[in-house]
């Protein structure tokens, strides 16, 4: 069964626009750069993302929000604990994060 990552930003004040779009292009690269450890290929099923432009106003601190699929739950381990790339793409925007929001479930699956 799937493994959905649904990932919500908030950035710092600080942070400009031009980190900010940077951070955002290399959150969705993720999805070619991440590779299986023992097949070397994209192991992300699928990775979309972009700016808030809901009318609710429920968002919150969260501009930009991301869904990352995996197909099973070892390849989602692996994203969070062993890809060097996804862990270096998370040291990265540290200091311009403010506000994170980590939502992980199965399909269909309460």
């Amino acid at each position: 069964m799937a493994i959905i990552h649904i990932v919500l930003f908030g950035w710092k004040s600080t942070a400009t626009p031009e980190q900010v779009d940077n951070a955002c292009k290399r959150m969705l690269a993720l999805g070619q750069k991440c590779l299986h450890p023992t097949t070397n290929k994209p192991y992300v099923i699928s990775l979309v993302g972009g700016k808030n432009n809901s009318p609710e106003g429920h968002a919150g601190a969260s501009t930009h929000g991301f869904v990352v699929e995996f197909e099973k739950e070892d390849d989602r381990e692996y994203y969070l604990n062993k890809d060097p790339e996804h862990l270096a793409f998370v040291k990265s925007v540290r200091e311009i994060v403010e506000d994170i929001r980590v939502v992980d479930f199965e399909p269909g699956k309460f």
